[in-house]
């Protein structure tokens, strides 16, 4: 969108500037044509005074354009009010520009103030846009989980407790995240990049903790000085760890990046002076150590992956490209399935070639990039739709029940059925949530899931496997649906 505004600085002298009405809709630009009796309207002289302030005002437009297009804060950040008032200051230049009453210099001095008009609110529209203030509400309740769980604790000379739970409500909060919608512009691109980095970075920091005081005092039965010296480093690493969540999370206080990058380097040269070249043991555990504070020192550069393009902007990024045409030709066989499904032909089983789908996409390299993560989970999830379909079509067509079948198990089976030809539907749904059939298909498998909550086992082990996994079956069928029309986009 922003690429618009630049087309247009080229010049003040003869080609008009594009108005604000260009850069936020990104239409075409109006061609004005001229009666032929009409003379067209005189080139200004580029030395007069008017047009001269006019370029000096052009060439700031030029060098604040970037900056406002990829700005993604809000609007009590210090570089949004920087810019704000850059801007104003030069609609008032632009406004306090002599014309002299002629008609050319007026209508310069006009397209002048559209182009910084256009600015202005193209910034204003993306601090306040509903998908940066979701950005925000998100980012808020992970800052205020972590600060109550991990940061504060520890401030307070305790220990965090990372319980599962914790570990699942960023997770939550990841997925939620990856599903705010940003219409392709780059400000709410880099905003929703620049937060899911640091969430998943908290989590990897978080998760890849090491117990402290791995190796107790003393060692081999003697008390060893190095073993001592790396528990004491590791005591200071759980501090560090405190400290980085709470800079990723913006709960730093008064620390930064570059203090704590060096206190972890201090360490790391505080190990390596260690001689432990005589026990295996020990030597091992300071490499572990070392390992942890290698992995905490990788997440110090997420400033510069928050402003890097090919990180938020995955247009054109290669994984994602590898991802899509994964799912080009999932499409494809998934067509194909379901026509032989339609005339019972159980012949066509590319079971193989799927699972080879699902070794493709392990490999793809997501490098960190939560978006990309998140777009290959729901290829993997494409996949295995295709795969549990194939596996309970061919499961239906070898049952023989036999006359000794317990009642309740049949009745279990007969919901398979039911769930078998519903999932077809689901794999061929291509419509939105306030679609009929979208409605009719969920309240169809609901009732389902309600079926199989009635069925009573009475006992029979078998029936209450079987009923656990059809239950299963069901609510993958229904997340699947539930992913088809969330509209996500990476």
């Amino acid at each position: 969108m922003c690429a618009n505004v630049f087309g247009v600085l080229k010049s003040l002298f003869g080609k008009p500037f594009d108005g604000g009405k260009r850069m936020d809709h990104g239409g075409p630009q109006q061609q004005h044509h001229h009666h032929p009796m009409e003379q067209p309207p005189q080139l200004y002289n580029p030395q007069h005074p008017a047009m001269m302030r006019l370029y000096e005002v052009q060439k700031e437009v030029a060098s604040l354009g970037p900056q406002v297009c990829t700005f993604s804060g809000l609007q009590h950040d210090r570089d949004y009010k920087r810019l704000e008032r850059e801007l104003t200051r030069l609609l008032l230049e632009v406004d306090q520009v002599d014309t002299e009453g002629k008609p050319e210099l007026q209508g310069a001095r006009k397209r002048a103030a559209q182009e910084v008009e256009g600015l202005l609110r193209y910034l204003e529209e993306n601090t306040s846009h509903p998908s940066r203030q979701a950005i925000e509400l998100l980012s808020n309740e992970a800052r205020q989980l972590v600060d109550e769980q991990v940061v504060a604790p520890q401030r307070s000379g305790g220990v965090a407790e990372i319980n599962d739970e914790l570990v699942d409500a960023l997770q939550e909060l990841v997925l939620k995240l990856t599903q705010v919608k940003t219409e392709g512009r780059v400000p709410l691109r880099k905003a929703r990049y620049r937060a899911l980095t640091r969430l998943c970075a908290v989590q990897d920091v978080l998760e890849g903790r090491t117990q402290q005081q791995t190796l107790s005092l003393p060692l081999s039965g003697d008390t060893h000085e190095a073993v001592h010296r790396i528990n004491q480093v590791m005591v200071k690493v759980s501090v560090a760890r405190g400290q980085l969540v709470a800079l990723l999370m913006g709960l730093s206080g008064r620390d930064s990046c570059t203090h704590l990058s060096r206190i972890l380097t201090e360490m790391q040269v505080e190990l390596d002076a260690l001689d432990v070249s005589g026990n295996t043991a020990i030597r091992n555990y300071r490499k572990q150590v070392v390992e942890e504070i290698n992995g905490l020192l990788k997440h110090l550069d997420l400033e510069v992956e928050g402003d890097d393009t090919r990180r938020y902007d995955l247009a054109r990024n290669n994984s994602i490209r590898e991802i899509e045409a994964v799912r080009a030709h999932v499409s494809h066989l998934r067509e194909g399935v379901l026509r032989h499904c339609a005339t019972a032909d159980l012949g066509f089983r590319p079971k193989a070639e799927l699972q080879s789908l699902l070794t493709h996409l392990d490999q793809v390299d997501t490098a960190r990039n939560p978006c990309i993560r998140e777009a290959r989970r729901r290829a993997v999830v494409e996949v295995q739709a295709i795969i549990n379909f194939l596996d309970l079509r061919e499961a239906l067509a070898r049952r023989q029940p036999g006359p000794a079948e317990h009642p309740s198990h049949r009745a279990v089976w007969l919901v398979l059925g039911s769930l078998s030809d519903l999932q077809a539907q689901v794999l061929g749904f291509d419509g939105k949530r306030a679609d009929k059939s979208y409605m009719m298909l969920e309240e169809l498998l609901t009732k389902q899931l309600l079926t199989l909550d009635a069925v009573d086992p009475q006992g029979d082990e078998s029936t209450k496997m079987a009923r656990k996994q059809a239950v299963k079956f069901a609510q993958n069928i229904l997340n699947y649906l539930d992913m088809k029309t969330d509209e996500w986009e990476y």
